[in-house]
């Protein structure tokens, strides 16, 4: 059991009328996310990884002329794998959720959109959860789904730190261009 870091982001607050989620599967879990959390979802394109990242940092994708930095979610959420190798897991089909906090989650697998009634969830104590990032739970055909909260997924700290990855990777980046 985890508590909650102090200097982490408050949480969300609960949807309030039909909301729309997007389903994941995550090392054999089902999670979601709040859809209006989600800029948008990628097929996994070929990741840029310079020496030196952490082992959460999957690498940065290249959107726009910018560079996105993208977590492994397993490595961020501390699960096991549901494959013997995160990284190699089939690739093909694992993709890139592309968070309005400026990030990208790299995860097995994007399953759904589903539309939920407020009602249906059944908020999770933040104590609960690893820095409170789980809001909720949320019924889905196969079972629960874990609502993740992405305003709690890093602590300030670990933003910083993510901010200052993307700047020296985009400053690399720019020194190979003519």
């Amino acid at each position: 059991m985890h508590t909650a870091c102090p200097e982490a982001a408050a949480p969300a607050p609960l949807p309030a009328a039909t909301d729309h989620f997007l389903l994941l599967a995550l090392a054999g879990m089902r999670l979601a996310l709040p859809r209006g959390a989600v800029r948008e979802l990628l097929p996994l394109p070929r990741l840029a990884r310079p020496p030196g990242l952490p082992p959460v940092v999957a690498g940065f994708a290249g959107l726009g002329g910018a560079l996105l930095p993208v977590l492994h979610a397993t490595r961020l959420l501390g699960l096991r794998a549901a494959a013997p190798e995160d990284d190699q897991a089939d690739g093909l089909y694992r993709h890139i959720v592309v968070l309005e906090e400026g990030f990208g989650l790299l995860v097995d697998r994007a399953l759904d959109l589903l539309a939920l009634p407020a009602g249906s969830l059944q908020p999770v104590d933040p104590a609960h959860t690893l820095n409170g990032c789980v809001a909720a739970t949320l019924p889905t055909a196969q079972g629960p789904a874990h609502l993740l909260d992405p305003a709690r997924l890093l602590l300030a700290r670990e933003r910083e730190a993510l901010a200052g990855l993307a700047e020296a990777a985009q400053h690399r980046a720019r020194g190979w261009q003519p």
